[in-house]
């Protein structure tokens, strides 16, 4: 095992296993998660041993997406810089889960929100445990969906869908995740250690190199400006960064109050 601040990296034959490793925070990503989280899942796209990567949460649940309670950058006019953390090291987690010439498992328990529900989706497979739920938080704190997720979504469960959860910003419970497409199955939380570790044996012992070309085919016939649209989204994010509607919807996620978005 090799340890870090914010994740747990384990080898199981052919599985590497990335857990994310803040429980006190409920897995929330700062920098240094999304620096140490990138350079595991670079390093094991790169490793010839590993033929499967599981990625799953410690604690209550798998994550609930961006920090907010971290210190944010400014830019110089003061206005928060929303952008750079996705643009140099949030993002990359993302292209580098799609990139990788090996199958990519998310094992889900409990809360997958925000950035923590484009973690999972951004995944070749996705498990969940009948307590996990997904919710694109987004919305609440008066931004947009970041790390791919809108993508993820309508390639998933629709457009009509996609809309619905993103901008109504909603929980998705397990069962409906799975009745939507947006899961490949549901297990009670008890085995669903077991079943994630099963899925990723079984893909571990099959051809690599012909699931890898599934994999680059199935993301070039309908990902193939996804990389495009991650920029995107970076540049959109910024735009909300000095609207009343983000500082409020932030300041009443942290006091745990109904935010009153006034639409600007």
């Amino acid at each position: 095992m090799t340890d870090h601040q914010c994740i747990r990296v384990s080898r199981d034959d052919a599985v590497e296993h990335i857990e994310l490793n803040r429980p006190e925070a409920l897995n929330a990503w700062n920098a240094e998660f999304g620096a140490e989280l990138l350079e595991a899942m670079r390093s094991a796209a790169g490793d010839p041993a590993v033929r499967a990567i599981l990625i799953s949460g410690a604690g209550r649940g798998f994550s609930s997406g961006a920090d907010l309670k971290a210190v944010r950058p400014s830019r110089p006019d003061g206005v928060p810089d929303l952008s750079s953390r996705l643009r140099d090291v949030f993002n990359p987690v993302i292209i580098a889960i799609r990139d990788a010439p090996k199958p990519v498992v998310a094992a889900v328990h409990g809360a997958a929100a925000g950035l923590g529900c484009s973690l999972a989706l951004a995944c070749d497979l996705v498990v969940a445990a009948e307590s996990a739920y997904f919710l694109l938080a987004f919305v609440n704190i008066g931004l947009i969906p970041d790390g791919g997720a809108l993508r993820f979504l309508a390639e998933r469960v629709g457009l009509v869908r996609a809309a619905e959860l993103a901008m109504l910003g909603d929980r998705l419970p397990a069962a409906k995740a799975l009745e939507w497409g947006l899961v490949n199955s549901v297990h009670p939380d008890e085995e669903l250690p077991k079943a994630a570790a099963e899925l990723c044996r079984r893909l571990s012992a099959g051809p690599t190199a012909a699931i890898a070309n599934i994999k680059r085919t199935l993301r070039e016939t309908t990902q193939a400006n996804l990389v495009d649209q991650v920029w995107i989204e970076a540049g959109r994010q910024q735009d909300h960064a000095s609207t009343h509607d983000f500082t409020e919807g932030v300041l009443a996620f942290l006091e745990k109050r109904p935010a009153q978005f006034r639409g600007n």
